[in-house]
C-alpha cells in the first residue's frame, strides 16, 4: 500500500526571518478532499494561527481514534454484532518523553458505542473487540505513544 497527502504553505508577503509568519496552511488528500491545517493555537496564538484549522495534534488523534474505529467495526460485522453508532470522544496528554523531548505521551480512546439488532457482545466480547481493533491498527503499530482504550457499550433494545 501506498499513501499520500499533500500539505502546502505559501509566504504570502510575510517577512518570515521574523518568525511572525502565518501557520495557516492546506492538507489536501488523493480523494480531493481539502482540511485547513494551523498550528495549535496553545503553542503559536492567534493571528499566527487560526483555532478553526486542524493542529497536527489533533490530527494524530483523530488518525488513531479513526483507524481504532473502522477495524472495530469490521470485527463487530464480521461476528454479527450490529452497531448503531460509534462517537469518541479522543484525549491526548503532551510531556517530555523519556528523551526529553515533548511528545505525547498518552493518547486515551473512549468511544461509546451503541449496539442495536438481536445479537449483542457480552462484556468480554466488547472488550476482547477493542483489543483486536487496537492489534489490527497499523497507525497505533507505528507510534510509541502509550495507547488507553476505555470504551462504553451502549445495547439499545
Amino acid at each position: 500500500m501506498h499513501h499520500t497527502a499533500t500539505v502546502e504553505w505559501e509566504r504570502k508577503g510575510a517577512v518570515f526571518i521574523d518568525n511572525r509568519y502565518s501557520r495557516m496552511h492546506t492538507w489536501k488528500f488523493d480523494g480531493g478532499t481539502e482540511v485547513m491545517g494551523s498550528s495549535a493555537p496553545q503553542i503559536v496564538p492567534a493571528p499566527l494561527s487560526d483555532p478553526r484549522g486542524v493542529d497536527p495534534e489533533e490530527a494524530f488523534i483523530a488518525s488513531l481514534a479513526s483507524c481504532h474505529m473502522l477495524w472495530f467495526l469490521s470485527i463487530a460485522a464480521r461476528k454479527g454484532f450490529v452497531v448503531e453508532n460509534y462517537t469518541d470522544v479522543a484525549e491526548a496528554e503532551s510531556g517530555k518523553n523519556e528523551e526529553g523531548k515533548i511528545a505525547i505521551l498518552q493518547l486515551t480512546l473512549k468511544p461509546v458505542i451503541f449496539f442495536a439488532g438481536t445479537k449483542k457482545p457480552t462484556e468480554e466480547e466488547f472488550r476482547a473487540m477493542h483489543h483486536e481493533a487496537h492489534e489490527k491498527c497499523f497507525i497505533a503499530a507505528s507510534v510509541k505513544t502509550h495507547i488507553k482504550h476505555d470504551p462504553r457499550m451502549v445495547i439499545q433494545p
